[in-house]
């Protein structure tokens, strides 16, 4: 494998590998056995903000041996319209890897296909992969096993998280229920294309949540959103909070990739509650990360 661009062009062996090696390199931090980006300078290209993002992939860089060479849109000629290939032939002659923050997932794939060297989506509008290698991580590290469980995912149907994690599911077999407003559930085109019968979507929130082990959810409105209150009061009955996690499975998890808007998608109570949960799985951005950057350096 030379690339991580999406959830959905992996297979249950890749996730369960990446998952494997970030415990391992969980355990290891600090004295690991090797050095797998030794004398190696990697480009983290962001057009869009980031706290844990970019600290988690600068971080683990560097515990890997190599070092991280951060590039905001408006530090590179992306900013003033070169196009994305241009940036790839160029930076592939210079750099041994790209992590790439950005809108379109096109510009992922084209760098990817253009640089020829090992390029990491770490987010597009159309999927957040490396989120949900930490949050499986968490999910193996509190619960034992994604086999046999049930998690929910409510919110915006159709955004980069479910997305990924209804391939995520689609690959590993776990059930996953979406809820959130019909205006914004996963197409039925798209439900046709993953062909998945443990996923499910629908408005009804009660139903997802109901024997839940799992209850995940996102900001209403992604970067780029901000203001689309009209957007926003479509979600007001889909926040989690603990009348809704009532009848959810006993030890469920609440997972939130952060940030997180309190009194919003969760109330502050459920957040507090679950808050070492969802740290827990913030941490595991280093982990899970570190895992694919090892992977892909071997592999290139």
């Amino acid at each position: 494998m030379k690339h991580l661009l999406s959830i959905e062009e992996l297979s249950a062996p890749d996730l369960t590998a990446f998952i494997d090696l970030a415990i391992e390199m969980k355990a290891q931090r600090g004295n690991h056995s090797s050095q797998p980006l030794a004398g190696q300078t990697w480009a983290l290209i962001f057009t869009k903000a980031s706290t844990r993002t970019r600290v988690s992939f600068e971080v683990g860089i560097r515990e890997l041996g190599g070092t991280p060479m951060f590039l905001s849109k408006n530090d590179i000629q992306l900013g003033r319209g070169e196009p994305i290939k241009d940036t790839a032939r160029v930076l592939g002659r210079m750099v041994h890897g790209a992590i790439i923050r950005t809108f379109a997932q096109d510009d992922v794939v084209q760098f990817s296909q253009f640089g020829q060297i090992p390029t990491i989506n770490a987010l597009t509008d159309d999927e957040h992969p490396c989120q949900i290698l930490a949050d499986l991580l968490t999910i193996k590290e509190k619960l034992g096993s994604w086999e046999g469980r049930k998690v929910a995912f409510i919110g915006d149907g159709f955004s980069n998280m479910t997305i990924s994690w209804m391939w995520a599911a689609k690959h590993l077999g776990f059930e996953l229920a979406v809820a959130g407003p019909s205006e914004h559930l996963p197409p039925a085109e798209f439900l046709e294309q993953l062909n998945a019968p443990n996923v499910s979507a629908s408005t009804n929130v009660q139903a997802a949540v109901a024997g839940a082990h799992v209850i995940n959810t996102d900001v209403w409105l992604s970067m780029g959103q901000e203001g689309q209150t009209e957007k926003e009061a479509l979600f007001e009955p889909y926040q989690v909070n603990n009348n809704l996690l009532a009848n959810a499975a006993e030890g469920h998890l609440v997972l939130h990739c952060l940030p997180a808007y309190r009194g919003k998608e969760i109330s502050e109570e459920t957040l507090e509650q679950h808050a070492d949960t969802i740290f827990q799985q913030a941490e595991n951005r280093l982990h899970a990360q570190k895992a694919v950057l090892a992977k892909l350096a071997t592999s290139s």
